[in-house]
This record gives C-alpha cells, sequence and structure tokens, in this order.
C-alpha cells in the first residue's frame, strides 16, 4: 500500500487548511495540483510526519501517520521546493549525509552517493563545493538526496523549479524514468501543468482544502467536457450566446477557431440545430483533446 488518507483535517490557528481529505495512492507517478494555498504543502507534511493531523487518520508505506513518523521518513524520499544545502560541504558529502539520516550505515551511504550522484548526471562535479552549483545542477543534487536511500515512496515539491526549458526536459525524463522503470512510486506537487501531463497518468486536484477531482487523467478529461473545434462563416455572437447557455464553455482563438466545451450530456445535434436556427454555417467540426488545464480549471472554478 502506497498512501491512505480518511478525513484529514488541519488548522493553522483559525485558518482550515485542509478540510477532510479522502485520497487512496496506489502506485505509479501522481500529481498533486491545486492553487497557492490549496493545502498542498501541508499535505506532504502530514504525510512526512511534519505536522500532525488535527482530525483524521492515515498511513503511508503501511506506517501510521501519528505513531510511525520516523520509519516513514526512512522508507520515503523527499525533493522539497526550496533549497537545502550546507555550505561548505561537496556533492557526494552531503548526499551521502542524506543517506546516514536515513538510517544508512556510512560506508554504505558514501557508496550509493557516488551511485546516484553519476545516476543524475553529477558524476564529474561531485568533489565541488555546492556553492557553485547552478540551478539545473541544485535541482539535481535535491534529486539525488532524495532517492539515495533507495525509497519506495518519492515526493516532489516543484522539482523542475528555476531550470531552463533543457534543464527542465531533463529533470523530466529523469523522474519519468524513476517512476517507470524503478519500484518507487512518485507523487509530484507541481503548478506547471505540462509537467504533470508529462509524467503522471493519475492526478489529485486540491481547492481550498478539499479534494476538488481526483482520478485518471484521461477519465477527468472526458468527464469535465468533450472538446471540440469549430469555425463557422456568419455573425456568431447569438449563436455563442445559445450554446453557452445549453452549458457549453466557448474560447475564441486567434486564427478564428471556436474552442467548444461541451458537457457530457450535451448531444452534438443541439449545436448544429442552433446553428441553422441562428443562420450559422459550419465550415469544421473536429473532435479534440481537452487538457489538463481545462480539468484544472473546472475543478478549482477558473473559467
Amino acid at each position: 500500500m502506497g498512501i491512505e488518507l480518511k478525513d484529514i483535517r488541519f488548522s493553522y490557528g483559525r485558518v482550515q487548511a485542509l478540510d477532510g481529505i479522502d485520497i487512496r495512492l496506489e502506485g505509479g507517478a501522481v500529481g498533486l495540483l491545486g492553487p497557492n494555498g490549496a493545502g498542498k504543502s501541508t499535505l506532504l507534511k502530514i504525510m512526512l510526519g511534519f505536522l500532525r493531523p488535527d482530525q483524521g487518520e492515515g498511513r503511508v508505506l503501511d506506517h501510521d501517520i501519528r505513531t510511525e513518523q520516523t520509519l516513514i521518513r526512512r522508507r520515503v524520499g523527499y525533493m522539497p521546493e526550496n533549497d537545502c544545502f550546507i555550505p561548505g560541504m561537496d556533492a557526494v558529502t552531503f548526499t551521502a549525509y542524506f543517506g546516514e539520516l536515513s538510517g544508512m550505515p556510512r560506508q554504505e551511504a558514501m557508496k550509493r552517493a557516488h551511485d546516484v550522484l553519476f545516476y543524475v548526471g553529477l558524476g564529474e562535479s561531485r568533489y565541488r563545493q555546492l556553492e557553485t552549483y547552478s540551478a539545473g545542477m541544485k535541482q539535481r543534487l535535491k534529486l539525488a538526496q532524495a532517492i539515495v536511500h533507495d525509497p519506495k515512496l518519492l515526493f516532489l515539491d516543484e522539482p523542475t523549479n528555476n531550470l531552463d526549458p533543457q534543464g527542465r526536459k531533463e529533470i523530466l525524463e529523469l523522474i519519468l524514468e524513476i517512476s517507470s522503470k524503478k519500484d518507487i512510486q512518485v507523487l509530484i506537487s507541481s503548478h506547471i501543468l505540462p509537467d504533470i501531463e508529462f509524467i503522471c497518468s493519475y492526478v489529485v486536484i486540491l481547492n481550498k482544502g478539499r479534494v476538488a477531482a481526483k482520478g485518471e487523467l484521461a477519465n477527468l478529461r472526458e468527464a469535465s467536457f468533450r472538446l471540440f473545434e469549430l469555425k463557422v462563416k456568419g455573425e456568431p455572437a447569438r449563436f455563442l450566446e445559445r450554446i453557452r447557455a445549453l452549458g457549453c464553455k466557448v474560447e475564441e482563438t486567434e486564427d478564428m477557431i471556436l474552442k467548444v466545451y461541451m458537457p457530457p450530456q450535451l448531444e452534438r445535434k443541439a449545436i448544429f440545430q442552433t446553428a441553422v436556427e441562428e443562420r450559422i454555417q459550419v465550415r469544421q467540426f473536429l473532435k479534440s483533446q481537452t487538457s489538463l488545464e481545462d480539468v484544472f480549471a473546472k475543478a478549482v472554478g477558473v473559467d
């Protein structure tokens, strides 16, 4: 079992950060999404045992989040959003130190540190002082310390922060390899939706401390809306007003394509019937794929 949480609630004083979280995650790569203040960081801290929930219960890798926090942290890898480096250390010493903190014997931790630094592409620079590392190298190093003790579950908090496009691509490919080729479950918290789409097939979306949506991404796309791209001839104002009244969301693109998000219960013929009544000629009607951005916007109530 990976993660199972039931009715998790937590407050910072009068501010309700988590309000009845129920999730069950058993494997693969999972995206954790939500706007600022949704409760993502608080949820990660509770699963790591850094915070104790006010109410509810949960298990991470079959360990109780209230009573077995140390055991959880020995089996979980954590890549924090913010830098966590110790000045004056080189990369191999730093990585080995985190291995020891996770319970590894010193010699084994040092050997593993060399191995994982080569794995993440820092083998040639493993003896350099951390202060000399670029932003991309620091992200790789944070990933190395998170996997040095061979965890069964990996929490990644904004893993592509401050990276250029090439560095972002390389980190994402590393994470994808870890999640697909190794026996490691990965939970990625990120505000960069294309990153989640690249790696994850399952997502959990938080909003105002609650689960706004969760499930296989393919199913959420289909359940949220069916997306069609239309090209029309004629004055579309009244036509658009009427199909919005039918429950459709409509976006007008710069190249004069109408992106129409149809609710699942609405039949396509209703669009054509409305076009006929408003004397609009439909010249293109193509089914497209709803993006994660569309799913996210619907879940958190953003138009």
